[in-house]
């Protein structure tokens, strides 16, 4: 009986001794601080960016068309691929020429064709030219012979010296005869030969003609660049891109060539915040498709006149179109590429300063909730507009206060 007294002193007072830590423990717990994070306010110099997004664009782009061929359409038979790097004076396009190869073989036929007729209108002239040259001579020598027994007249009988005389006579009307139609035919022969020479002259132009055509259907770079191709047909945005195999009209741009040496930055600004931008003022500019640099530039222009922008809603909003230019440059960059262009527009000193995830909205007021030993007053605060991930504390708080990163729980918050 003793021993089972002894136990049940024992067991009650471990039970009393276990409901005390309870609680004892349930007491701290009840008075300890809510575990949220928290962060003190400081004072410092505030720097306000402006971020605009905008695009990547070439002041200098190249139109790639068809040639101005006669005939309606040209078929495509090579194109290089969408976004394809190319070098000066590498093969864009190709475009189909095989109705101007057969055009081309007609013409060399007509050329050949003149040529031979030149050829033989000089042949002809040469021939006609030499028979003339030989009767001159033939006439002349017989003249010569006529004037020999001339000069004989005062040993023959005056009979034989008139007939002799009548003789040189005719012999020079022969030679004068001779001599004409020497250069009658002279006269005809380069006639025919010109003749021929005005069709020879337009085969060979056409045969030229027909060359160049050929060789503009052939399309190189005139700089290097990226191929950008356009939509087919032009008017749909959202229509497929030229490929071969499609038909162009005479003259139709199939795609472009920016300069890469001329890309630019654009963006638009409100009329808010046109007022606090300058040109020459630096920008630190990065490219969504380059996420692992960060390029610097500056504003190189922005328009003195604000035009309607109808993509940014109802009603539409009055922008400024805005250029910077880069520093440097990087082979990734391409036309068309999203950026985000950052710019330190103000800096203001001795600003009381907190993280932007400090402010929490609340009922169209902006509060911050600030410990005062184990619970958290919601003060109504004013800010200014976030930058960098930071807030200008207006009013509000003070340097040296605690302040929580996020919404503490309800029963830790006093009660305004």
């Amino acid at each position: 009986m003793a021993k089972r007294s002894k136990r049940r002193w024992i067991g009650a007072g471990v039970l009393a001794t276990a409901v005390v830590a309870i609680g004892l423990g349930t007491t701290r717990f009840g008075r300890s601080s809510p575990r949220v994070p928290t962060v003190v306010v400081t004072r410092g110099v505030f720097t306000k960016y402006l971020e605009l997004r905008g695009s990547c664009i070439a002041l200098r782009s190249i139109a790639i068309r068809a040639p101005r061929q006669t005939g309606s359409q040209i078929r495509i038979l090579k194109l290089v691929p969408n976004g394809s790097i190319v070098k000066q004076g590498e093969a864009v396009v190709q475009f189909d020429a095989s109705t101007l190869v057969q055009t081309l073989h007609k013409d060399e036929v007509t050329l050949n064709q003149a040529q031979a007729a030149i050829g033989q209108a000089k042949a002809k002239a040469l021939l006609t030219g030499q028979k003339d040259v030989t009767a001159v001579m033939k006439a002349r020598y017989a003249l010569d012979q006529a004037k020999l027994s001339a000069s004989q007249q005062a040993i023959l009988s005056k009979i034989q010296g008139e007939e002799n005389a009548l003789a040189v006579a005719d012999a020079q009307q022969a030679l004068v005869q001779a001599q004409q139609q020497l250069k009658s035919d002279q006269a005809d022969g380069a006639a025919s030969v010109q003749e021929k020479v005005a069709p020879h002259d337009k085969a060979e132009f056409d045969v030229q003609q027909t060359e160049k055509q050929i060789a503009a259907l052939a399309v190189n770079a005139p700089i290097g660049g990226v191929i950008t191709l356009l939509p087919n047909p032009p008017w749909r945005d959202d229509a497929p891109t030229y490929r071969p195999g499609d038909q162009v009209g005479s003259g139709t741009q199939v795609a472009e060539l920016p300069d890469l040496s001329t890309l630019r930055m654009d963006a638009r600004v409100s009329e808010v915040d046109r007022g606090e931008l300058r040109p020459g003022e630096a920008v630190r500019i990065r490219v969504d498709a380059v996420p692992d640099r960060v390029f610097t530039g500056s504003i190189e222009s922005i328009s003195t006149l604000a035009e309607t922008d109808f993509s940014s809603g109802w009603p539409p909003a009055r922008n400024f179109d805005l250029h910077a230019k880069l520093d440097q440059t990087d082979s990734r960059l391409r036309p068309g590429m999203s950026v985000t262009l950052r710019i330190a527009v103000a800096k203001v000193p001795s600003s009381i300063l907190i993280p932007a995830v400090a402010a929490f909205p609340v009922l169209g007021e902006t509060v911050a909730y600030v410990a005062e030993g184990s619970k958290f007053a919601e003060r109504v605060i004013q800010v200014s507009r976030p930058s960098d991930g930071k807030l200008e504390v207006l009013s509000g708080l003070m340097p040296g206060e605690k302040v929580a990163l996020s919404v503490p729980p309800s029963g830790a918050v006093l009660s305004r």
